[in-house]
């Protein structure tokens, strides 16, 4: 799927996979980089030793800003995000001309840089430029918004997705809890300046987010072009 022309107030569907399907991150200190990064690459400002900023403060742990850098001028919104082992799913809306770009540029080279020099690999980490398509309708909206948040991350859920379906409360209770998807910013389970929650919490109530979220986990909510979008690879 190509990447798509994004104008400014635009909301993206975006999607980043690992070559070959091999793993993008190895365990939680990867994971937590990424979170890193969403927190601090969307930014106009750009330090060229970024991390070294943060370690200089003591803020590497934390998603806080350092003080003596400018005031954040972000470029895109994250609506919601997920990581899990071989890829993530990311929805946008741009701020900025070419931020969804810009953003998305930074954070690929960001993550492979570290990644290669941490285990001594070479090469690209990432099958080609990353998928994206404009959410036009919707229908769509709310159905991704779902299927990042939760869909996605049972592909981690311990009890596997069979059984996510068969006991959806407690698979839901999980997912609320898994620090690498941004669900947990909307039921209150965390509280992280990654998100910006206002558009989609105008949408649900979170018990009625968790209804529609249990419709779309049993297939009975999915848009029209749901079909051609799992032909594409798109939701693999």
């Amino acid at each position: 799927m190509r990447k798509e022309e994004f104008f400014v107030g635009s909301y993206v569907h975006v999607v980043k996979r690992g070559t070959r399907g091999l793993p993008i991150v190895r365990d939680d200190a990867d994971r937590f980089r990424f979170l890193l990064m969403l927190t601090h690459f969307n930014d106009e400002f750009s330090s060229l030793n970024w991390y070294r900023d943060l370690k200089d403060v003591s803020l590497h742990n934390s998603l806080l800003r350092p003080e003596h850098w400018p005031a954040q001028k972000y470029l895109v919104h994250i609506i919601a995000f997920c990581l899990v082992e071989n890829h993530f799913h990311l929805i946008l809306q741009e701020l900025a001309e070419g931020g969804v770009s810009r953003f998305m540029k930074r954070l690929g080279i960001g993550m492979a840089k570290k990644y290669n020099e941490r285990y001594k690999e070479s090469g690209s980490l990432f099958q080609g430029a990353y998928r994206a398509k404009t959410i036009s309708d919707d229908r769509y909206f709310r159905y991704v918004s779902a299927y990042v948040q939760l869909k996605n991350t049972l592909d981690m859920y311990p009890a596997g997705h069979k059984n996510a379906r068969e006991d959806f409360d407690r698979a839901y209770d999980w997912a609320r809890t898994y620090p690498y998807s941004s669900l947990g910013d909307y039921t209150g389970n965390f509280d992280r300046q990654i998100v910006e929650k206002t558009f989609l919490s105008s949408l649900f109530t979170p018990a009625a987010y968790k209804e529609f979220a249990r419709d779309v986990v049993l297939g009975r909510y999915q848009p029209d072009d749901t079909e051609t979008l799992h032909q594409s690879g798109f939701f693999e």
